[in-house]
């Protein structure tokens, strides 16, 4: 097959195979039919026979079989630089990968009883959808992207939403075609639509029969590593920014935004470099809003090393009636039991233990102390950066007939919780990296030698197909222009993939750096 640059991969013609190509081309041609006729019995008596005699419709018919029971993995020719073989890597998907009909049924919970359930790629059976893309179109709106496992809905009908427990209404389905949208009367098991005319739908929603419903398994995305702070050029862009950063968090759950209290600067987090870099320029691109951005930062976090004892008294009198709280709590690291088990914490990393008794504190301010508590956290005492996780106990106190309320045991708990913190052993986390790296051997050493600069653990090395895996853990703040280093390390020849493993304790000397810097103090000796 030739492709025509100049359409740009849209045509190709197919040639005769170059003579001193041949004899290539058939040994290969003899390895796969033996590769396939390894996984078919049929088609192995056939090939002992005559091999000549198996024709490609059953060579297809045997890799789809042995494609969908992951016996073999089909690789395809192609370049996305110039779009060349995107004619048959998607003849190859319609072929070989399986129909909705070829999976299993798929399994959800019973959100009223807890009980499993299963849904079968069947129009006659309940409606169940997973909505797994939201994004925003500019002349048709919002659409949510979803994916019908079973029953059928009609444009204009309702589902139930089973993160929100309300009904929707589809009032439009449309069958979309790359950047074209079809308009369609109905959709059902196994195919994908974009529903048009919805209130609240989010990545990852069930959508189901009301009657019927179900929760499809969650989606779970990743804590952000990395922040970058932006602001608008001018005053025109302020609205345009805030209008953007809301359609974009909105379609990309791993983006977070939030506004910097001392800076009053717009903070945007995300996964890495390259993802708030694309975020970015959609603003400037699809929004048309300019805007200055900041280097980007790494999104630390902090943690107590030890549990506490604190008493914590509030009182103001300012004429009328005054404020007093009174409180004794431990405040420490929260158990690592808690934090496992997801049934109890509902992913939060606050765990509160109420341990009063004998009405030292009326209970109907026990929800206000904990509030306090829970606000608190996101500010952490060492350099304000939130805490990883946190526990409290309060077991005593006191309060005033008139003086006590509410609002006083949330401010003496807000401020117990910057008091006791100090005392706690704070200690500043940062976020470490799983890195891989995939290099030609000769450049091994150099790779291994930045990664050690860059404080990084190597985790093992491995050899595949003439190229060395290595596989290492590393600081997120050392990671920055990684790609741009190890390209002119190996001359462009290895590759790198990065991901979010966990957070550790920073040593001492980048803790006080991090620390000063966030505080705006010159360390000493440097000034």
């Amino acid at each position: 097959m030739v492709w025509d640059d100049a359409t740009l991969g849209m045509t190709f013609n197919e040639v005769p195979i170059p003579e001193d190509m041949v004899e290539d081309v058939k040994e290969w041609r003899q390895h796969l039919i033996e590769a396939v006729a390894d996984y078919d019995d049929k088609l192995l008596e056939k090939f002992f026979d005559d091999p000549d005699t198996i024709t490609e419709g059953e060579i297809h018919e045997a890799i789809r079989k042995a494609t969908i029971d992951i016996s073999i993995i089909p690789m395809m020719c192609g370049s996305s630089f110039k779009n060349k073989g995107v004619q048959t890597a998607l003849d190859a998907i319609v072929r070989y990968l399986p129909g909705p009909m070829d999976i299993e049924a798929v399994k959800g919970i019973n959100p009223d009883t807890g009980e499993e359930l299963l849904r079968h790629c069947d129009p006659k059976e309940p409606f169940s959808a997973l909505a797994f893309k939201i994004m925003t179109d500019p002349f048709v709106g919002r659409l949510a992207f979803f994916r019908a496992y079973s029953g059928r809905l009609d444009a204009g009908s309702y589902v139930l939403n089973t993160r929100t427990g309300k009904n929707e209404r589809i009032s439009r389905i449309m069958q979309m075609h790359a950047n074209k949208q079809n308009p369609v009367d109905f959709i059902e098991a196994g195919d994908i639509g974009a529903a048009v005319g919805f209130k609240d739908i989010k990545t990852g929603d069930t959508l189901c029969n009301e009657k019927n419903p179900i929760v499809l398994e969650a989606m779970t995305f990743p804590e952000p590593v990395i922040s970058v702070a932006v602001e608008p050029k001018t005053q025109a862009d302020v609205d345009k920014m805030g209008m953007a950063i809301a359609k974009l968090v909105e379609e990309d759950p791993t983006l977070r935004v939030k506004t910097d209290e001392e800076t009053g600067q717009t903070i945007l987090s995300g996964m890495g470099e390259l993802h708030l870099e694309i975020i970015i320029d959609r603003m400037r691109r699809e929004f048309k809003v300019e805007i200055n951005q900041g280097a980007p930062q790494v999104a630390y976090k902090e943690a107590f090393h030890n549990t506490i004892e604190h008493r914590e008294t509030l009182k103001k009198q300012t004429g009328g009636r005054g404020k007093f709280a009174d409180i004794i709590f431990e405040i420490g690291p929260a158990d690592e039991e808690f934090l496992k088990d997801k049934e109890i914490n509902k992913g939060s990393n606050f765990q509160f233990v109420n341990g009063l008794f004998g009405g030292s504190i009326p209970k109907e301010f026990v929800p206000a102390i904990q509030k306090g508590f829970e606000t608190a956290m996101t500010t952490g005492v060492l350099a304000g950066y939130p805490m990883e996780s946190m526990k409290v106990r309060v077991f005593d106190g006191s309060f005033h007939q008139v003086d006590s309320d509410a609002m006083s045991f949330e401010l003496c708990a807000k401020q117990g919780y910057r008091e006791a913190g100090r005392k706690a052993k704070p200690v500043l986390l940062e976020p470490i990296m799983k890195v891989e790296v995939l290099t030609p051997d000769q450049y091994m050493g150099d790779v291994t030698g930045d990664l050690n600069r860059r404080r990084g653990m190597l985790e093992g090395m491995d050899s595949k197909h003439g190229v060395q895996v290595i596989k290492a853990k590393v600081p997120l703040s050392e990671m920055f222009g990684y790609v741009t280093q190890l390209r002119s390390l190996s001359s462009g020849r290895a590759t790198s993939t990065m991901e979010f493993s966990h957070y550790s304790p920073a040593p001492n000397n980048i803790a006080e750096e991090v620390i000063a810097k966030q505080k705006g103090k010159v360390k000493i000796g440097e000034e």
